[in-house]
């Protein structure tokens, strides 16, 4: 079956892009991976206004990605920092593979602005896509998207 005779809607890539596919979205992620976790430190950051962070965090929570956990600083009122979860964390690969895509074709000639290293070793952390056989997947590789029953029976 041509991949052209899909329904595009309902494929993991439009799901996901619903989801997380706004640029802010995607910076508060970044901070979180990056242990930015409460509200007002994510707003000062990314100097983003607090109804959107609102309504992203929201988001984030509601599918899954993040939670919520109350904290109390002494003498304050009860507070939240934002977590990510499991389901949260599985996103790591398609931020690094952003970073990867970012310092190859956006850095300029001034590089790239930061790297992200193996805290174990010190190592630069890249993306690499294996088949399930162990097969490096390169750029130009050539792939297959191959429909799956239940995608054609949704269809």
């Amino acid at each position: 079956m041509d991949f052209r005779e899909l329904p595009s809607g309902r494929c993991s890539v439009a799901r996901t892009a619903a989801l997380v596919g706004d640029a802010w979205t995607v910076l508060v992620l970044r901070d979180l991976f990056n242990g930015i976790r409460r509200f007002d430190d994510l707003t000062t950051h990314l100097g983003i206004a607090r109804n959107v962070l609102t309504r992203r965090l929201s988001t984030l929570t509601e599918h899954g990605l993040v939670e919520k956990v109350p904290y109390r600083e002494p003498g304050r009122r009860e507070r939240h920092e934002y977590r990510l979860t499991p389901a949260g964390r599985d996103l790591r690969p398609l931020l690094l593979a952003m970073i990867d895509y970012g310092d190859r074709h956006l850095a300029g000639s001034d590089g790239p602005p930061m790297r992200v290293e193996h805290a174990g070793c010190g190592a630069p952390v890249h993306v690499e896509v294996r088949c399930a056989e162990g097969h490096l997947v390169e750029s130009g590789t050539r792939l297959h998207t191959v429909a799956l029953e239940p995608a054609l029976r949704a269809g």
